[in-house]
């Protein structure tokens, strides 16, 4: 289980060039065990640039001596404090990470204040109404097409998600939108947490947001909330 900061990050997966914790994790791997060839690291969920993760869930094929432990130690040893491995287990040879994942959980942070504590993870906003939020929050949860709430992508053929959970809760100026799934496209989360605020802000109709959710149409124009209020919650496999 890895846990990390994504503010230097360019996301999850690995890449031509630039910092990602695939790639981190594949290197630090690699010189652990002393491996000659590619050691592969498969996540449960790829996080975008900037996205924080508190318990992403990885597997790897590793050929060593060392116990779960030791191969923990090592990698902390090596890693920089920005990503930690916070547990190590032994597994079944046919286990996936991110195909044997039933559900996967994420909250957005959005901060109500002025605060330079929060700025790499939350976004600063001036205002919410939670109670009007949660309105259009409780209408996500169920099957529905997200096609409208996702980058657009011709390869896509299923856009379809089962929302377990989605709804804000609010702790003084911090308000968190908390949502489950089975599964999540690319950017849907942002996109959701985008469109409510600005619904709240009148910068979008309501009447569109339901629009969208129950006739899905392709490549339509919505908000985005930025990446640094997003975090990976946990990966449930029951």
């Amino acid at each position: 289980m890895v846990q990390y900061d994504g503010s230097k990050f360019l996301g999850w997966q690995i890449q031509k060039e630039g910092r990602t914790v695939q790639g981190l994790l594949e290197n630090n791997f690699k010189k652990i065990s002393n491996s000659k060839g590619h050691v592969k690291v498969y996540g449960a969920g790829r996080t975008d640039t900037g996205v924080h993760a508190w318990a992403q869930v990885a597997h790897v094929d590793l050929k060593t001596k060392l116990n779960e432990q030791d191969i923990q130690n090592a990698l902390n040893a090596n890693l920089p404090l920005d990503c930690r491995i916070i547990n190590i287990e032994k597994i079944e040879k046919d286990f996936h990470a991110r195909y044997d994942a039933k559900s996967r959980f994420y909250r957005y942070q959005c901060y109500t204040g002025d605060s330079i504590l929060y700025r790499n993870q939350s976004w600063i906003l001036p205002s919410l109404d939670i109670d009007y939020l949660n309105v259009f929050a409780k209408q996500l949860i169920g099957d529905h097409d997200f096609l409208s709430f996702s980058k657009y992508n011709k390869d896509q053929k299923n856009t379809d998600c089962n929302i377990y959970e989605s709804k804000w809760v609010s702790d003084k100026k911090m308000l968190t939108y908390k949502i489950g799934a089975n599964r999540f496209l690319h950017h849907m989360i942002r996109y959701l947490v985008g469109t409510m605020v600005a619904l709240y802000q009148k910068r979008f109709s309501e009447k569109e947001f339901l629009s969208l959710l129950k006739e899905p149409r392709k490549q339509v124009k919505i908000v985005k909330a930025p990446p640094q209020g997003l975090i990976l919650e946990k990966i449930s496999y029951v």
